[in-house]
């Protein structure tokens, strides 16, 4: 959720509206804030029913990612570490500086290219692990878009196997999409050599699991009933694509690019109704620590 409400009362209020309790709770942080705070450890830990945190930090906005490498926030990510310890023993999914595409600068000197971002992200992850943190389920997560995965330095970005525990991809349906296939295989004839971001993960990673980080439908106003006929979709084609194992909806009436919200109409209410309490995306228990 993006809207401008604590998280406690966003939650709720899209609890209410989708008919059903969230599994995941997505939250952003940023530099210094330590994370979980105390409203976000009751969300966890709600005794009417627990959920997974999937925590977004961006570490620093006045480092480069070489920087963080090399140390520079080393005494920020052990005062984080000591607050995980000291107040959050459960599970949650970690991920660090999401969507690093469109912040990379190939110029060597930035301190900002592919391979200084895989550097940050296992300096991170590994400090934090020696800080005593064994509890954080890290998550590489990435735009989904192929202009991106078509640069030349993008499998460069990968900080390795050993620090990353699922990856994720954070597609919206934009004007190319009809349904969900289209969504996690996006593809486009100026990248006619990139087959789909899904079908790279797959090949990518066989061995890991699959999270849709972020994911929406912006609102067509030209199409009304475009949210209703897109998310049944995904009720009825998700089944097909076994290695995603989380979808984390994105819903906010200020989306960067437009109205996420998942019942802007009475079809889209019902159609995401459906979906989430389909039984499929019911399967897994939260687990209790």
């Amino acid at each position: 959720m993006f809207s401008g409400r604590r998280p406690g009362a966003g939650l709720r209020r899209a609890e209410a509206r989708m008919g059903r309790r969230a599994d995941i709770m997505h939250l952003y942080h940023r530099g210094a804030e330590l994370f979980p705070t105390r409203e976000e450890r009751a969300i966890a830990r709600d005794p009417d029913g627990r959920r997974l945190l999937l925590v977004n930090w961006k570490p620093s906005f006045d480092h480069t990612w070489a920087q963080i490498a090399r140390g520079a926030l080393d005494r920020r990510i052990d005062r984080l570490a000591a607050h995980i310890r000291r107040t959050f023993p459960e599970r949650f999914f970690l991920t660090v500086h999401h969507e690093p595409e469109n912040d990379v600068r190939e110029d060597p000197a930035s301190g900002m290219t592919a391979r200084d971002y895989a550097q940050m992200y296992r300096h991170v992850v590994l400090r934090l692990r020696e800080k005593g943190v064994r509890n954080a389920v890290t998550v590489m997560t990435y735009m989904g878009a192929p202009n991106w995965a078509a640069k030349p330095w993008f499998e460069q970005l990968y900080p390795g196997d050993d620090v990353v525990d699922w990856v994720a991809m954070d597609p919206y349906a934009d004007d190319r999409v009809q349904t969900f296939e289209q969504l996690i295989n996006k593809t486009r004839d100026d990248f006619a050599q990139w087959p789909g971001f899904y079908r790279w993960m797959q090949w990518r990673f066989p061995g890991k699991p699959l999270m849709l980080a972020e994911w929406g439908a912006f609102e067509r106003y030209d199409q009304r009933r475009f949210k209703e006929s897109f998310f049944a979709s995904v009720r009825r084609q998700m089944r097909r694509y076994p290695q995603i194992k989380a979808l984390v909806y994105f819903d906010s009436p200020r989306a960067p690019r437009g109205d996420t919200r998942f019942d802007t109409t009475p079809g889209a209410t019902a159609a995401f109704r459906a979906l989430a309490h389909d039984p499929y995306l019911r399967s897994t228990a939260v687990p209790r620590e």
